[in-house]
């Protein structure tokens, strides 16, 4: 029993450092409808889909959101990213139609790309507590990798992770900048060496 608790003490420690250690938020989640409009631009003003490079470079690898805060880098997925962010509604994990575009994109360089696998980052704005944020991240990367799965993509080369909150694009407290945070980011996982 002992060694039980020793474990489960052991996860929750690793997961504290991997979220940098952050003490839970105690801001209320706001109630009511999401306030965002269903056909909102993505961030930067573009059209969803706008500018996606068609390009079938494997090597075009990025940092995950963690590796690059760690490294002081943004955590902006680069323009010249083969695979584009998809953005959520406030309070929301399902797909717009916007999304869906993207994914079937992604999907399409993903089949051109058959050795790729890839890290599907779930991501949330401030508003709510860190447990609720993580949770519903981790929804917004799974909707993502179930819509990648139904056009074509084994799920072996997809993997989820939520950040919550706890790796914002945009800091300031604004609704443009937390749409910008409601996001799935895709960062290509690098081949692992033939050993």
């Amino acid at each position: 029993m002992a060694q039980s608790n020793l474990g489960y003490w052991g996860l929750v420690f690793v997961i504290g450092l991997a979220m940098g250690g952050c003490a839970p938020s105690t801001t209320p989640k706001p109630e009511g409808p999401s306030s965002s409009a269903a056909g909102a631009k993505s961030p930067a003003g573009q059209q969803p889909g706008a500018g996606q490079g068609r390009g079938t470079k494997e090597s075009a690898t990025t940092p995950g959101s963690l590796d690059a805060l760690r490294k002081g880098q943004s955590t902006a997925t680069p323009a010249s990213s083969p695979l584009k962010d998809i953005f959520f509604d406030y309070d929301r994990y399902d797909l717009r139609g916007d999304a869906r575009e993207v994914l079937r994109a992604n999907a399409d360089w993903l089949k051109k790309n058959p050795s790729a696998r890839v890290e599907i980052e779930g991501h949330c704005d401030e508003r709510g507590t860190s447990e609720y944020n993580l949770a519903l991240g981790a929804k917004r990367a799974q909707s993502a990798k179930d819509y990648l799965a139904t056009l074509g993509i084994a799920g072996d080369r997809l993997s989820t992770i939520s950040y919550g909150e706890e790796i914002p694009v945009c800091k300031q407290a604004s609704e443009d900048c937390w749409r910008q945070n409601r996001r799935a980011r895709f960062v290509i996982i690098p081949s692992r060496p033939a050993s």
